[in-house]
């Protein structure tokens, strides 16, 4: 073979090596990027899968805005954790499997969050389930970045499941009227509420709740009002074991578990919010209950303990890195 026709030929060679080993490259941090955006774990007998919707940046400043509370000590704490003045706040979503149905508590933004956002459904599929297999859906409240990913355009997301959310929460958030008294500024919130809801409200696939309720064997609905007026925890429990789906009660870890006074902007009743983080920090580090936030960083589970003053410690569980 002449030496040209060689180098012609090895050149070639290099070229498809190199793009093969770019595309196995590229195929396998896809993978992991998904495979991290989901963490299987059992509670007792039931397993449970957090799913992150996804991350937004924001600067401390504009995080201390939002925040009710003593400000200088808030700036201290929140500086002391982000000195390079950028912190992420996180959204997620969980999964349960009881052995006999699936039910997923919250669904992230969907399409309503930034481009960060919205990654519940690929975190689903990765984790080895279909949108199609969702028998339930549990809703903490009606907030966007806790509803938006139930529909994509007018289609129903999960169409064989069945919505639940408390009645109070339900009949705020879907009133006309409500929606026709709220200032300009808030009735984007209704808006996109009615939206979303209305594709399983027309093929009767939503339901409400009143009070404490077991929803599903293994799965209890409690109410924790203040943040909204139907917010609500789901607890799961299975052989001893308890794991506390709690929504929003806590928004800025850093902050509220150290001062549980402290409130945020999108509170409804700023009082009854600090009342209620106040009484179910308390039964959970009495109890030793495992805590699931949408706000707290992936997985977003972890234990409280007292710290000898008014605030809690929060001990995330251990997330293995390499998966």
């Amino acid at each position: 073979m002449k030496r040209s026709n060689y180098i012609m030929i090895s050149t070639l060679l290099f070229a498809i090596m190199f793009l093969f080993n770019t595309i196995t490259i590229a195929s396998c941090a896809e993978s992991l990027t998904e495979v991290r955006g989901s963490y299987k774990m059992m509670v007792g007998d039931i397993e449970v899968t957090p799913l992150s919707d996804g991350v937004n940046k924001r600067t401390v400043e504009q995080q201390l805005q939002l925040l009710y509370g003593n400000k200088e000590k808030m700036n201290d704490v929140l500086a002391r954790a982000y000195p390079d003045g950028q912190m992420e706040s996180t959204v997620n979503a969980f999964l349960i499997n009881t052995g006999s149905k699936l039910v997923l508590v919250d669904t992230g933004n969907g399409k309503l969050g930034s481009s960060t956002m919205g990654n519940v459904i690929n975190n689903l599929r990765a984790a080895g389930y279909q949108p199609e297999q969702i028998d339930e859906v549990y809703l903490t409240h009606m907030h966007g970045d806790h509803i938006g990913g139930l529909i994509s355009g007018e289609e129903c997301v999960f169409p064989n499941a069945t919505v639940y959310v408390h009645k109070r929460e339900a009949e705020y958030w879907l009133s006309d009227s409500n929606l026709n008294a709220a200032p300009a500024n808030a009735k984007k919130g209704f808006q996109a509420a009615q939206t979303i809801l209305a594709p399983y409200i027309n093929i009767d696939k939503f339901k409400t709740f009143e009070g404490n309720v077991q929803l599903s064997p293994g799965i209890k609905a409690e109410e924790v009002f203040g943040h909204t007026l139907g917010h609500t925890a789901y607890f799961v429990e299975s052989k001893g074991k308890t794991l506390v789906l709690w929504g929003d009660i806590i928004h800025v870890a850093v902050v509220q578990f150290e001062d549980p006074s402290v409130t945020i902007a999108y509170d409804s009743d700023k009082a009854e919010a600090a009342k209620t983080r106040q009484q179910i920090l308390t039964e959970a580090a009495k109890n030793h209950w495992l805590l699931g936030g949408a706000h707290i960083g992936f997985p977003g589970l972890g234990y409280v303990q007292a710290n000898g003053g008014d605030g809690y410690i929060f001990v995330p569980i251990d997330f293995p890195v390499a998966r």
